[in-house]
């Protein structure tokens, strides 16, 4: 999924108090691709939610007799796998309800966390670009590959950099706990025999929330689907709070302790999560932590403008900076995902 990273320009023109600074409006022509992008987001993460709701679906593989057959072999399945879940959806109408309960309850979190970022750009007069929502193929566990704000213009203080960067996961953190408290209220007791397959492991939150309903918690437990877009919202807050490059997290760090302590942090957190990589697969068998690894190694290697100006950040913001260390730790499990 893609974290809501975004590229600051790395040019800083002359200095123009931020108060003066306004940014552009969007204009009508971004206006409809962004909403255009968002309502095929709402159709793609509308059919990931069916998944969630409906059983195991029986499809016919697509026949093997020739090299053609061969090459066409995972398009087709996937077609007919797609044409299986639309057709048992018509004849089970309720589970349509569940797949635009996933939608709207993922698409809360990740509008949340971006429009936190929007929101603080605007306040500093820093030129954004509307998130851009990014639909998946159906069938893809999330139905959206993430989303995003493009900054155009510099960062004007050190301050600017530790909200607007800050804001987004603070934003959508606080959306996804009443989303969470929901999904584990309606958890199911889990499936007898149902001892294979992938298993989506509870984050700290679920376990404390769990703990305070009185709602216990098994990982072999039918999904339901606030509980899948909690989860992948608390994952993708994890992930963009890691202290890495022009993550989230890599804007808070810089603004904290500098760039030469924010280079040394990425490294360290790169190492961390590639020894979790290797553990996981070997333990576990599941690779899915190769690829965090692989998008922080790319991270690393985007720089970190320096803000215009290196100001002290003030104690409300370094208490900002402990509440956003505890959102990492109540979203983040070194395993989320084990393969049995």
């Amino acid at each position: 999924m893609s974290e809501s990273a975004q590229a600051i320009p790395p040019f800083v023109k002359a200095r123009q108090s931020v108060a003066y600074r306004v940014a552009p409006r969007p204009t009508s022509r971004e206006w409809v691709l962004h909403t255009s992008l968002f309502l095929i987001t709402i159709v793609t993460t509308t059919i990931a939610g069916l998944v969630v709701a409906a059983p195991e679906l029986d499809v016919v593989a697509p026949p093997l007799s020739s090299v053609i057959d061969y090459l066409l072999f995972v398009p087709q399945y996937y077609l007919r796998s797609v044409i299986a879940l639309l057709g048992f959806t018509v004849q089970h109408p309720q589970l349509l309800s569940d797949g635009m309960a996933f939608s709207a309850a993922l698409l809360a979190i990740l509008t949340a966390h971006e429009m936190g970022h929007y929101v603080a750009c605007r306040r500093y007069g820093v030129a954004a670009t509307l998130p851009f929502f990014i639909p998946a193929p159906p069938l893809f566990l999330a139905g959206t590959f993430g989303a995003f704000i493009k900054i155009k213009s510099p960062i004007p203080s050190r301050r600017a950099l530790f909200d607007i960067g800050l804001a987004g996961p603070l934003a959508g953190f606080v959306v996804a706990v009443p989303i969470a408290l929901v999904g584990v209220l309606s958890m199911q007791p889990p499936v007898q025999g149902n001892g294979y397959g992938i298993v989506f492991h509870d984050p700290l939150l679920f376990r404390l929330l769990g703990r305070l309903v009185g709602t216990p918690l098994d990982p072999y437990a039918p999904i339901n689907p606030y509980y899948m877009a909690a989860w992948i919202g608390l994952l993708v807050t994890s992930l963009n709070l890691m202290p890495v490059g022009q993550l989230d997290g890599g804007h808070g760090t810089f603004a904290i302790f500098g760039h030469g302590a924010h280079k040394v942090i990425g490294r360290v957190a790169f190492a961390v999560l590639a020894v979790l990589a290797v553990l996981g697969f070997v333990w576990y068998g599941s690779p899915s932590g190769f690829l965090y690894t692989v998008l922080l190694a790319i991270m690393l290697r985007v720089g970190h403008p320096q803000p215009e100006e290196m100001e002290a950040l003030g104690p409300v913001r370094i208490w900002i900076a402990v509440v956003t260390l505890i959102v990492f730790a109540l979203s983040f499990w070194p395993f989320p995902i084990t393969i049995n």
